[in-house]
């Protein structure tokens, strides 16, 4: 049986700074939580934003479901850092293709204002959710 294809995920933005840990605290001797850059941006979106669930979907171009799925491990992971005093790393270096079709890291696209130009190359942006052609 073939696995289905691996949908890309759209951010809009790469942040500068990647870790996040308590004050006083050496990196060194905490534990790191990874937060994805989808995750990131499903914060960004929703609690950044203040954008609603179908909205935030719609420019990350995924279903609502995968976006609560998305947001709600963000928030765990971000809440277990917070209480357990641990490090936080959002991971930049996501590769810019799939590598193989085994690959379960989705490609990730950065985008602006919902435009891809990966996916838009008219440069028309999307207002619906298309699926990644690229």
């Amino acid at each position: 049986m073939v696995p289905r294809p691996v949908i890309p995920r759209h951010v809009g933005f790469i942040p500068n700074i990647v870790y996040f840990k308590p004050a006083g605290v050496p990196l060194r001797q905490l534990q790191v939580v990874k937060l994805s850059l989808p995750e990131l941006e499903a914060m960004r979106l929703k609690d950044g934003a203040g954008l609603d669930q179908t909205e935030c979907a719609r420019l990350m171009r995924v279903s609502r479901p995968t976006f609560q799925r998305t947001l709600i491990s963000a928030r765990q992971k971000v809440a277990d850092a917070l209480v357990n005093g641990k490090a936080i790393q959002v991971e930049t270096n996501v590769p810019s293709e799939i590598e193989n079709e085994e690959s379960v890291n989705p490609e990730i696209h950065n985008t602006i204002n919902g435009f891809c130009p990966a996916c838009d190359p008219k440069g028309r942006g999307s207002h619906s959710n298309m699926r990644c052609k690229s």
